[in-house]
């Protein structure tokens, strides 16, 4: 048994890196003597509710940054994520000569030692993607006094960082951290809980999903031009959106009631459903899309082929993968994603054909070998 910090600013849902954190407890809770660091204290009920995970609050313990630490970021007008995340990293310097093995599930960390780091999407590539960056990043000259005042509060070390263990979510990601940071990664994909059971393929919704934040980099206006035109050949089809929405998606989510009250009734929204309504929806439906352009992974088509979905991606980052490179399944273009759905939705062979290879990719993405991986990580890893 080793003694394993995992570090992670919050495993509360929702959130795809929080959810790989919470299984990453889960495989390791009961075999290992495991403290989880973070900003908040763990609360299992909802993680469990979200993520799929069966932790108990006895399984592991749960140490909160100080509040003597917290003070500052916590009193700033803004997320200031990063700056956070510094103080975490910070304070784990402190605390880590307690433990075995340290953990970071959030993207590159030096914790002062050799340690293990998933990498969602590398947080020193920088200037960040658009999808990430809101107003108050807009000025360059304050945003790079900002990096300026997170990197020195994190005294952060280039060169400890890469001596660490380095894991990335998709094979994507893993080229990124090659080419912006000299390492080589592994990749470990993120686990997707197991799906609801399904009815037989000819009695499910003849309909497609889409699940994920409303925000614009989601391009979910896309999806619906390219399913209106579909249905000029399919006009049974329809288009139901799950997702949530926060403060920064209010005027987009205007937008996209907007476009689908002209499009018409067959396009639906569902906000704020449990995790068991969006598993019975995904095991419902025969069809998904997506519309980022560059998932650094993708949760949702992933979830969605977990569930026995044919969904169709965008030709750009880690979601390709998901979908195993499947060229009829991917799209540049609106035109290219019409037609590739028109053509499979009027041929049940290649539907057939297209089932069968997402159920091979789906095995990739089981809880059971995120699970399997990850012990192995860990219990070959020296520090």
């Amino acid at each position: 048994m080793r003694r394993i910090l995992i570090v992670q600013p919050s495993m509360q849902p929702p959130g795809g890196g929080n959810g790989v954190a919470a299984w990453m407890l889960q495989a390791l809770a009961d075999r290992h003597e495991v403290t989880v660091l973070s900003w908040h204290r763990v609360d299992v009920a909802p993680i469990n509710r979200f993520f799929g995970t069966s932790l108990l609050p006895d399984q592991f313990r749960s140490l909160v940054v100080p509040a003597s630490w917290q003070a500052v970021p916590n009193h700033l007008p803004l997320p200031v994520a990063l700056l956070k995340a510094s103080v975490i990293m910070r304070y784990t310097r402190k605390i880590a000569d307690g433990y075995d093995v340290i953990m970071g599930i959030h993207n590159e960390t030096d914790y002062g030692r050799r340690g293990i780091q998933y990498v969602h999407y590398p947080t020193y590539l920088r200037p960040r993607p658009d999808a990430d960056l809101r107003w108050y990043h807009r000025s360059e000259a304050v945003l790079r006094a900002y990096y300026r005042v997170a990197d020195r509060v994190a005294g952060f070390s280039m060169e400890r960082m890469k001596a660490n263990l380095t894991l990335a979510n998709s094979d994507w990601t893993a080229g990124r951290i090659q080419r912006s940071l000299g390492i080589t990664s592994r990749t470990l994909y993120p686990p997707v809980a197991d799906p609801a059971p399904s009815p037989p393929w000819p009695e499910r919704v003849r309909g497609f999903l889409s699940i994920g934040r409303i925000s614009p980099e989601k391009e979910y206006e896309r999806s619906m031009r390219i399913l209106a035109r579909v249905r000029q050949t399919h006009p049974d089809i329809s288009f139901t959106i799950i997702g949530t929405t926060d403060r920064h998606g209010r005027r987009y989510y205007g937008h996209l009631r907007r476009l689908a009250a002209a499009l018409g009734s067959w396009i639906q929204f569902r906000h704020d459903l449990s995790r068991e309504e969006v598993r019975a929806l995904m095991a419902g439906h025969r069809y998904g899309i997506h519309g980022m352009r560059e998932e650094h992974f993708g949760m949702a088509p992933a979830e969605l082929v977990r569930a026995g979905v044919i969904v169709w991606v965008p030709n750009g980052g880690g979601q390709v993968e998901i979908v195993g490179g499947e060229g009829r399944l991917r799209y540049s273009t609106e035109d290219e994603a019409v037609e590739a759905i028109t053509n499979t939705l009027s041929d049940s062979a290649e539907e057939e054909r297209l089932r069968a290879v997402l159920a091979e990719r789906a095995r990739l993405f089981a809880v059971s070998r995120f699970v399997a991986e990850t012990r192995d990580i860990v219990d070959g890893f020296s520090g």
